[in-house]
């Protein structure tokens, strides 16, 4: 019988999280434990079954106790959705008011805005009135942004008055600062449980530069993250039918797998899923034989989902995969993510730059 880490934690805790197992019938083992002053273990994994990995899951997500590491407890189920008053950001509103109305989640929208006065070339040292004539500007800057965001609330409202949208608890935030920086200080500070960002389309002008923004939270790894391409329907963002799933070969594709499950578990869907074996500790034959293995062990536990496993060979995996993604019309991709760079590590550059910046396809990147 093969045994998997389900989480890590202090010595009490991970006792703790045993005693809650055991409870429901499901073996445990504790590794990394100082058997001569147990107290003072620190980092101790706790190992089940492989077959007993969803049900842990789903007692763990249910004892508060354990969702997060101490001191880092989301005050409620929140989503993030940072918006910058266009349609695509509405779009991304209006998905995650659906998804927050299915899970029992509020909305948070964000926006924030760059002081063209904070710029290391302008001297502080000026005449009183340029100080004066700053400052009003500034003032009429974060004015005008405070506006723009009730704007958007309103408009909101008004779709969830006139049902366009389920009607979800939300309030907003303005800052000043870089969006990426705005986004990810927020996201530090609240713990959201997902960051549901709006992107443009392919034939738009300034796609390299939203999907800058979008590369850049999208790769802090720390959070899960949803794009809504402007350009897809709501219905069909919800809804996804065709699901790419990128493997490591490792338990941390159950943790992404059972995330994903979650998150759109009503759909009966179709997931490829495939190893990408840019600087993999596999062979090509051995990643076949994992990817087979990891495809039955989802078939058993993922029963809506319907499973294709797709084996990449290291001399031309990046051609096969651009082949796979021109084949095979897919609306979701859903990327695990266990540290910074994820998406250098997977692809050329050239291929990140097309699926991260130019794609009107959805992205789910879980962190594990």
């Amino acid at each position: 019988m093969r045994y998997i880490t389900v989480a890590i934690h202090t010595y009490e805790k991970a006792i703790a999280l045993r005693s809650l197992l055991e409870s429901e019938g499901i073996s445990v083992e504790l590794n990394n434990v100082n058997l001569e002053v147990p107290g003072f273990s620190s980092g101790v994994r706790v190992r089940i079954p492989e077959h007993d990995l969803p049900l842990a899951l789903r007692i763990i997500e249910n004892k508060e106790l354990f969702a997060q590491p101490a001191g880092e407890q989301p005050v409620e189920h929140t989503y993030l959705v940072p918006v910058d008053f266009s349609e695509k950001s509405f779009k991304a509103a209006e998905v995650a008011a659906h998804l927050a109305a299915q899970k029992g989640a509020r909305l948070k929208f964000l926006y924030s805005y760059i002081d063209p006065y904070v710029d290391g070339n302008v001297q502080l040292t000026d005449t009183l009135s340029y100080e004066i004539g700053e400052r009003g500007a500034r003032e009429a800057l974060g004015a005008n942004a405070e506006s723009l965001m009730r704007n958007f609330a309103e408009r909101f409202r008004g779709a969830m008055k006139s049902g366009v949208i389920p009607v979800v608890g939300f309030d907003h935030k303005v800052a000043e600062g870089v969006p990426e920086d705005v986004i990810a200080d927020h996201a530090r500070a609240e713990l959201p449980s997902m960051i549901i960002m709006g992107t443009r389309g392919m034939e738009k002008k300034d796609a390299e530069m939203i999907g800058s923004v979008t590369a850049e939270v999208l790769d802090e790894g720390r959070y899960m993250v949803l794009t809504v391409p402007e350009p897809l329907g709501v219905e069909q963002s919800l809804n996804p039918a065709n699901i790419l799933f990128f493997s490591n070969l490792d338990q941390d594709d159950i943790l992404a797998m059972d995330a994903l499950y979650r998150l759109f578990g009503d759909c009966k869907a179709k997931v490829t899923i495939i190893h990408t074996p840019k600087r993999s500790r596999f062979s090509d034959s051995s990643a076949g034989k994992a990817l087979q293995r990891l495809g039955e062990y989802c078939r058993e536990n993922f029963s809506q989902y319907c499973f294709v496993t797709v084996p990449v060979s290291r001399s031309d995996g990046d051609k096969e995969f651009a082949a796979l993604q021109q084949n095979h019309n897919f609306d979701l991709v859903v990327v695990p993510n266990r540290r910074r760079n994820a998406f250098s590590r997977l692809f050329n550059p050239g291929l990140a730059h097309k699926l991260l910046f130019r794609t009107d396809i959805p992205m789910l990147v879980i962190p594990v």
